[in-house]
This record gives structure tokens, sequence and C-alpha cells, in this order.
């Protein structure tokens, strides 16, 4: 799985993988979990969006289009071992 869009909160997120989902794009709302411990943790990259490294380039597309920044420094497609991993 390789990150699409890092949310700025867990509805954000939501938002984003029923859209991606709504093409026909498998996504997976990562960190979900921790932003009960916002207090605790930093602010800031605990809730984004995954896809299969296959649908990365069609789910990008989409989160561009609709007026996302998402990730411009994900590692590229054909970069499978790139920093976005998920335990799933």
């Amino acid at each position: 799985m390789q990150t699409v869009y890092d949310a700025a909160n867990v509805i954000d997120a939501h938002l984003v993988r029923q859209a991606l989902e709504a093409e026909g794009i498998p996504a997976y709302v990562r960190g979900e979990a921790l932003a009960g411990a916002i207090g605790e943790l930093g602010v800031f990259g605990l809730v984004a969006v995954m896809v299969p490294v296959a649908a990365w380039p069609a789910a990008r597309d989409l989160v561009e289009a609709m007026g996302l920044a998402g990730r411009p420094d994900a590692p590229a497609v054909d970069d499978p071992g790139g920093e976005a991993a998920c335990p799933a």
C-alpha cells in the first residue's frame, strides 16, 4: 500500500476514501485509531489514505482532480520500496 493523501482529520480521510472507492479504487485509512491520542501525539501525519501501488497513479489523479494537495513527494509507482508501507 502507498500513501496517496495525508488527511487533516479522520472525516477528511474518509471523504477521500469514499471518492476513491466510488471510482473502483480500493483504499484504506491509516492511523484512524491514533486520532484519539491527538493530545499526546504530534498533530500532523497521523491519518492518511492508502491505496495499492498499482492503483496509485489513478488515485493520485483523482485526488488532484478533487483539488487536494495529497502527497507530491510520494515515491514513484515503480519504487514499491518507498517509505509508505501498510502493515495490514
